[in-house]
């Protein structure tokens, strides 16, 4: 039951996310153009352009990982090798933009990356991967499973 729940905060977290960091994103390419900004000759329009793009990749990826623990919490399955991968990589993402965010931001953008981390990780791990017996864990002489005498 506990899992579920874990799972559903964690898509609604990383939906979140999503909106926020496509926001963001939204305010800089505005600025950008607005201010005809230039970085080292590039056109403004280009780096306007660029925001955009990279915010709406972004959201959408978040979008799309928001949505693995979210059909994960509806089946109460663990999910698929791809999905798994997907979630693993957010949440590298997380930590390593959590490591920058300390020097960048400051602590309280770390302790907000490094709880959506934590979120990534509970999930991973409270949907351990199944065996075909309907264990979860490593099946005979695995994790939890009595000492051979």
């Amino acid at each position: 039951m506990v899992r579920r729940a874990v799972a559903v905060v964690t898509a609604i977290v990383l939906f979140g996310e999503a909106v926020g960091i496509v926001l963001v994103h939204v305010v800089l390419a505005t600025v950008v153009d607005n201010q005809h900004m230039s970085l080292a000759g590039v056109d403004p329009r280009a780096m306007s352009t660029g925001t955009w793009v990279l915010g709406g990749v972004s959201g959408v990826l978040l979008v799309l990982c928001g949505l693995i623990p979210l059909v994960t919490a509806v089946r109460d399955r663990a999910p698929g090798r791809f999905a798994r991968i997907a979630l693993i990589g957010c949440a590298v993402v997380h930590g390593v933009l959590g490591a920058l965010a300390v020097g960048l931001v400051g602590w309280a953008a770390f302790a907000v990356m490094m709880a959506v981390l934590g979120l990534l990780v509970l999930t991973l791990v409270s949907y351990g991967s199944r065996e075909p017996g309907g264990e979860v864990g490593g099946g005979e002489g695995g994790i939890g499973a009595p000492a051979a005498a």
